[in-house]
């Protein structure tokens, strides 16, 4: 039997037993029909080691000595060898669709786990995981354990049946002939550990060329624009052609390598089938074992040199499933956002008096970031916070959000310690536009209603009038009922970010947090959207962030942010009288 080359490097967990503990929970959990898929196993496996037996039953009735056939025996064998033979398929059929139903159950629990874990894990998890490695988890890395549940699992079952029963059934038969093996057997798995070594470094290097290949694929196509912009296209052809050859000789030394195993090890068990052969003919001659016995020993011989090879080869692929599962478990296994203080407050009805006082925070210990801030948001302010990249800007919003706590100092709503109010009252009590626009696929009416639970159609309306956006939604072939793209890749990113303001205007929440909001609209729409919104959120305390500070004359309060610490604050015309680090930043913006 060819050896199956792993796909890939082979990844060791790195703790064995406790994945097994934990893979063996999840099979637990449908005990009736994993102790259904064993004995179907064992039926189906002890059925077709019957099969070599009868053979060899039918030859002896043939009569190669006096006496002529004995096709009544003949028949007889021949016909429980088909019946045996067609049992052991059907009970093998029913297995793998047992095995798929199993690894399906386990694979979906495994999904929805990983899935509510992600619902509740702090933002300071996405912040640290790049987003392709927790897809690939959730997708990839369990697609992978299914794959070794419904396969490799099966297959190691059937050969350890299929190795055992063969290995009883030859010493039944001729323990001496038997003895061969003592020499094929080793030589097969010496030949196949060396093979595997030195080809699996090929593989793994064919994956990091076909890795490096996608990787450029994709930047190319990203950055298409600017390759035709500056005239680069022989350029980036060249750069792929490099690219591709590499693929293209890793593929083939990997192919090439690998594909010498499977012969050679079928030379070596067609070796011990010569020496059955040869040593079997000696033992007929001596009287020792008749022709039916020596049959059945060849066929039995096949069954069993088979398995073994491809045994070392499935272990090595079950290395990577317990890698991936590790993976997923480490993912279902973090600490998700800590729970409510004890008595927390639910916040019904928030006004919108919002404090800092001596607040200090950092991402990461040592690293300070907010230093030592103070700041009085009272109901219905329009509060802008300004200052260059890396100020801190979007990290008061964090920390308003409770996204994180602060290492030190307190922040209040209505005069209650934030976290003594439970998150969910707290975030509810806030809508928030963020400069990266998010909407899902669905239709508009869908998208800007995601917020509120029964919003009536007047009200998502009325919302989208303010924001500006009704009109282009009327317009449409379907209205409100037109249904967007995967994130609204069928609008444009000004018409994405109108939308996400219509939906945070929408909801009853006493706070607003815009974060670069008007980014992506040019400057005339910028000034009705202020306008709009500044009628529309009358009474409620606004907390804006902009780099445009254009946006931002009309606020009741200027923060200006540098280096962690409100180093300036007041109205605009107040602070350009100051003629501070606010003035220099406003100038440098428009003269």
């Amino acid at each position: 039997m060819p050896m199956r080359m792993p796909r890939g490097p082979i990844e060791k967990p790195k703790d064995r037993k406790k994945v097994l503990r934990r893979l063996g929970g999840y099979i637990l959990a449908h005990k009736w029909m994993a102790l259904g898929a064993v004995a179907l196993t064992a039926a189906s496996n002890l059925l077709a080691l019957l099969g070599p037996m009868l053979s060899g039953r039918a030859i002896d009735a043939i009569g190669l000595t006096a006496g002529g056939v004995d096709f009544p025996t003949v028949f007889f064998y021949c016909g429980l060898m088909a019946l045996f033979y067609a049992l052991s398929s059907g009970l093998s059929y029913g297995l793998s669709i047992l095995m798929i139903q199993l690894s399906q159950k386990i694979v979906e629990r495994m999904r929805r786990e990983v899935f509510n874990r992600l619902t509740i894990l702090p933002v300071r998890y996405f912040d640290s995981h790049q987003t392709g490695d927790i897809v690939s988890r959730i997708s990839y890395d369990i697609d992978t354990v299914n794959a070794s549940l419904s396969n490799d699992l099966l297959q190691i079952a059937a050969s350890v049946i299929t190795v055992l029963g063969s290995l009883i059934m030859m010493l039944l038969i001729s323990p001496v002939l038997v003895l061969v093996f003592a020499v094929t057997i080793p030589m097969s798995i010496l030949f196949t550990r060396y093979m595997t070594r030195k080809v699996r470094p090929l593989f793994h290097k064919r994956s990091v060329m076909l890795g490096e290949l996608n990787g450029y694929v994709e930047e190319v196509i990203t950055g298409q624009k600017t390759t035709k912009a500056y005239h680069q296209e022989d350029t980036m052809l060249g750069r792929f052609d490099k690219r591709n050859q590499n693929a293209v000789d890793a593929y083939y030394n990997a192919d090439y390598y690998g594909g010498m195993t499977g012969p050679s090890v079928n030379f070596i068990n067609n070796l011990s089938l010569a020496f059955i052969s040869i040593f079997g003919a000696i033992l007929f001659i001596m009287g020792k074992l008749t022709i039916g016995p020596l049959s059945s020993f060849v066929l039995y011989s096949r069954k069993f040199s088979g398995p073994i090879n491809e045994m070392a080869n499935i272990i090595s692929e079950l290395q990577s499933a317990f890698a991936a599962a590790e993976r997923v478990f480490t993912l279902i296994d973090e600490e998700p956002e800590p729970a409510d203080a004890p008595g927390a407050l639910a916040l019904t009805q928030a006004e919108g008096d919002v404090e800092m006082e001596h607040v200090r925070f950092g991402y990461d210990p040592g690293k300070t970031i907010i230093h030592d801030l103070s700041l009085h948001a009272p109901p219905g302010g329009l509060i802008a916070i300004v200052g260059p990249t890396g100020a801190g800007k979007t990290t008061l919003i964090n920390l308003l959000m409770r996204f994180y706590d602060p290492d030190s100092g307190e922040i209040r709503l209505d005069g209650h310690g934030a976290r003594a109010i439970t998150r969910a009252s707290l975030r509810g009590a806030y809508a928030m536009v963020l400069q990266e626009t998010w909407l899902f696929t669905g239709s508009i009416y869908e998208n800007l209603a995601y917020g509120k639970k029964g919003a009536r159609r007047e009200d998502v309306e009325a919302a989208a009038k303010a924001a500006r956006i009704h009109r282009y939604i009327t317009a449409l072939p379907q209205g409100y009922d037109t249904v967007l793209d995967e994130n609204g890749i069928n609008i444009s990113q000004g018409q994405k970010q109108l939308l996400t303001i219509a939906r945070a205007m929408l909801l009853d929440a006493k706070m607003l947090i815009l974060d670069e909001a008007t980014s992506n609209v040019d400057t005339r729409t910028e000034r009705r959207i202020q306008s709009a919104m500044r009628e529309l959120m009358r009474g409620r305390t606004c907390f804006v962030i902009a780099h445009r500070l254009s946006t931002i004359q009309n606020a009741d309060n200027i923060l200006v942010v540098r280096g962690g610490d409100i180093v300036e604050q007041g109205t605009h015309s107040q602070l350009m009288a100051a003629n501070g680090f606010y003035a220099s930043l406003y100038n440098s913006q428009f003269l």
